[in-house]
């Protein structure tokens, strides 16, 4: 396997590409009693359409989520939660808009968890019943969601800012579209996604990485097999659909979401490079020693739920900051004062090192957490960058950059506001 060693963080990173085409990457932590591993497919919600041996598939919308439920049945009878769970495992998944993971913890049995790991993702097995079964199941799960204000309002400012793209649409589906999933459906994006060339395995802990590499090589199918092509729909416009809109809704207090699109950079290293530019550029204009945060705190405008962040989801890119505020059009047009006094000032260059350095310091601290690392290792392995480049990327990156960032996405025609506030009665 390939060593990489990044003395400025203190790590050291084993990476190797099978045969077979998975990409495999390895953190060992000597004397640490947990090890982690994590699974993944580059398959999500929003890969609703693709082409895969000249064949154009579309899929309804949930079905990445369904299959994830699935793939946890085995043979036999048999459910891969339940074994690694008696084997001393905390295993779990999760699908969001654009990976699809698999995933657990353990302080012993570590190589009999991977194993069943590697098997039950890569071993399909639906039926007709078992499938119908889990659709009450999801079929609740949706509708807790629908009750849920703030996935909602997420939504709701998704189908502000994008006019066809799958993202519109939940993770999970509607009740409708998993009426439409059959164990065919899911055999069939098992079959086309979880090639072991469009799969990700990242493993921390006190492991040998060749023994990871050897037990990946006997678990996994040898074969390389085609990797589908997604179609997530025509060029969109950075310009949002629909730039404000209100709603009543049962919440206790108003809440809001501002978003602006922005284009995702290509694969590599600028693609790290725009995701930290972006994070830290939101941190020093937004983040919670900022004046714009603390004058709206003190006007209480603002309160301790408001959070910001910079999505990057398959081929799209968007900041969405917001919370609960009791007049949210004066927190937008706060906001667009903000922008004004950018455009003529610029950032302030100790705000700039200071949210700079906290930057950096999360960046650190998370590397303690072994889930955050191989998550962050797996996202970076599909957009063709290692995460743990980051803190060492981060420090080249300036106030200029940040600024033109800034500049460019919060212009005042790309924002999209959408505001739930309560219902009257």
């Amino acid at each position: 396997m390939r060593r990489r060693s990044f003395e400025h963080i203190g790590e050291v990173l084993y990476e190797e590409t099978l045969p077979n085409g998975l990409r495999l990457c390895v953190v060992p932590k000597k004397g640490f009693r947990s090890s982690y591993a994590l699974f993944a497919a580059d398959y999500g919600g929003a890969h609703r359409r693709f082409t895969l041996d000249g064949r154009l598939i579309d899929t309804p919308a949930g079905v990445a989520h369904y299959l994830e439920h699935k793939m946890f049945d085995l043979p036999g009878g048999d459910n891969a939660l339940d074994i690694l769970t008696a084997n001393g495992a905390d295993p779990n998944a999760s699908t969001g808009a654009d990976m699809t993971s698999y995933f657990f913890q353990c302080t012993e049995h570590f190589e009999e968890n991977l194993r069943m790991l590697l098997h039950f993702v890569s071993t399909p097995y639906f039926t007709d019943e078992t499938v119908e079964k889990e659709r009450g199941i999801i079929t609740q799960e949706i509708l807790m969601g629908e009750d849920d204000p703030g996935l909602g309002l997420y939504y709701r400012l998704l189908g502000m800012l994008y006019a066809s793209h799958p993202l519109r649409e939940r993770v999970a589906g509607t009740e409708e579209s998993i009426r439409a999933i059959t164990a065919e459906t899911l055999y069939a994006c098992h079959r086309a996604f979880y090639a072991p060339g469009n799969m990700v395995l990242c493993v921390e802990g006190d492991v040998d990485p060749e023994r990871i590499l050897a037990i990946a090589r006997e678990a996994l199918p040898q074969e390389t097999q085609p990797v589908p092509e997604a179609d997530f729909g025509p060029a969109e416009s950075l310009l949002p659909v629909e730039s404000y809109s209100r709603e009543t809704m049962p919440v206790s207090a108003p809440q809001f979401l501002l978003g602006a699109k922005f284009a995702p950079a290509a694969k590599g290293e600028e693609a790290l490079r725009r995701r930290l530019t972006a994070s830290l550029a939101l941190r020093t204009l937004f983040g919670r020693s900022s004046p714009f945060y603390t004058r709206l705190y003190a006007k209480g405008l603002l309160n301790l739920d408001f959070d910001y962040e910079a999505d990057f989801i398959t081929n799209a890119a968007m900041l969405i900051l917001g919370g609960e505020s009791r007049d949210p059009d004066a927190v937008l047009a706060e906001v667009k004062k903000e922008i004004e006094a950018l455009e003529k000032n610029g950032l302030d260059e100790e705000r700039f090192r200071r949210a700079k350095r906290a930057s950096l310091g999360a960046r650190l601290r998370g590397l303690e957490d072994f889930e955050s690392v191989c998550f962050a290792l797996a996202s970076g392995l599909i957009e063709g960058y290692c995460a743990l480049e980051g803190p060492e990327l981060l420090e080249r990156i300036d106030k200029a950059d940040c600024e033109r960032f800034l500049l460019d996405v919060l212009r005042p025609e790309r924002l999209a506001f959408a505001i739930y506030e309560p219902k009257k009665d």
